[in-house]
């Protein structure tokens, strides 16, 4: 059982979960596991972008009804990442991330056994729901897991072993998209084995990974909500309730002007990273087969692996000499980038299969200097000056699911 009562603001763990933190190799299982969930999570999210072709034959199903699946999914996300914060906030992370990733595993199972394009959209739907809980119970797990200074070069582990996970599920879906197994199209295979997997990560996460946050709640917790339980028990206020205490939350979090313009700007900046998941479609319909196509994709996912490591770690050490605006830099220079290359990808290249090479060496440099954002400030600043210097400590997984 891995139902807990909370008593005075502590949490109350069951005795399996008291347990140190086990390792293998000098490494922490636990960081392990979520780095694998991470892996799949990415892998899940390339899989249905790199058999377009062959899902619009399928169903016959043109770009504007694809672009139906992605908006399903993100539009789902989007309004399940706020209770997905909640969930994240008051109940057990490894616990929150299973749930996830059953989630995305079941309806990815789905997609494959789909016979009707509009079963296709709701299941990507419930997709996006169980990425919703996934995302940020992630991204505040590796916050709390490394100290301020190097939380960039944590969250850039996290993007670059996530975006194995992509070039993997891309790579396995374009791949095995023009073939037939035991009689079932290929893509439907590569959507089976990939749920296969991932309810198997997800379940050695719910039985092995340790909530870093436990150890803070256990010794702080208390002296935290000492006043207000003294006042609880007195009668002079209500008992305070999971929906109550995030509302706080959410509320303190949207006040905040920091958060306030990276959202802003993520709005405009999410958009290029939307359409391309049509890069695979794209590259096929100009003529390049399944491995070239499996190729370039796997190229740009190369880049942006390296890049936000490698933003990640460049805003760490930069942050050191300029503490209040070294990350910011970062992500403008990445911001920037993104508008030469674009030019060159869309408009100087050849649309020719004999521009492989220039499609290449374009997309990796791309990808290598456009993925910084996310490791080198936002996820930092959110993780640092926001949790240190302006909000409680259990209003931070509301800044992810926000």
């Amino acid at each position: 059982m891995r139902n807990r009562a909370r008593s005075s603001g502590a949490w109350i763990l069951p005795s399996h979960r008291k347990m140190k933190a086990r390792k293998i190799f000098g490494f922490s299982l636990s960081l392990i596991l979520i780095n694998l969930a991470s892996i799949m999570e990415r892998a899940d999210e390339n899989l249905l972008p790199a058999v377009y072709k062959e899902v619009s034959e399928a169903f016959n199903a043109g770009p504007t009804d694809l672009g139906y699946l992605t908006f399903a999914r993100n539009f789902v996300q989007a309004l399940s990442s706020p209770m997905a914060g909640v969930l994240a906030l008051h109940y057990d992370r490894p616990a929150v991330l299973a749930m996830g990733t059953a989630c995305w595993a079941l309806s990815t199972a789905a997609v494959g056994a789909s016979q009707h394009f509009g079963q296709v959209a709701i299941w990507r739907a419930i997709n996006g729901f169980g990425l919703a809980i996934v995302i940020p119970a992630l991204q505040s797990f590796i916050a709390d897991s490394y100290i301020a200074g190097l939380r960039g070069t944590g969250f850039g582990l996290l993007s670059l072993v996530g975006s194995i996970g992509g070039i993997g599920g891309g790579v396995l879906a374009t791949v095995m998209a023009g073939r037939e197994f035991w009689g079932l199209p290929g893509w439907r295979c590569a959507f089976i084995i990939m749920a296969s997997l991932s309810l198997l990560i997800g379940c050695l996460v719910y039985m092995l990974v340790i909530d870093p946050r436990r150890t803070t709640l256990i010794t702080h917790g208390a002296d935290e909500d000492s006043e207000r339980t003294s006042l609880v028990s007195k009668g002079r206020v209500p008992p305070p309730s999971v929906w109550s205490g995030s509302w706080v939350a959410m509320r303190s979090v949207m006040k905040v002007q920091t958060f306030q313009i990276i959202v802003l700007q993520g709005i405009v900046g999410s958009l290029p990273w939307t359409s391309m998941v049509f890069f695979t479609m794209w590259f096929q319909l100009i003529g390049f087969d399944h491995n070239s196509s499996a190729a370039l994709n796997s190229l740009f996912a190369i880049g942006c692996a390296t890049g936000s490591l490698m933003g990640g770690l460049i805003a760490d050490k930069l942050s050191k000499f300029y503490p209040d605006t070294g990350r910011i830099m970062c992500a403008q220079f990445s911001a920037f980038m993104g508008i030469p290359f674009s030019w060159i990808l869309l408009a100087v290249i050849p649309q020719s299969v004999n521009s492989w090479n220039a499609f290449a060496v374009t997309l990796f440099l791309m990808g290598l200097t456009i993925s910084w954002c996310a490791t080198c400030a936002n996820n930092p600043m959110f993780a640092e000056h926001l949790q240190l210097d302006i909000l409680p400590r259990r209003s931070m997984v509301m800044i992810r699911s926000l």
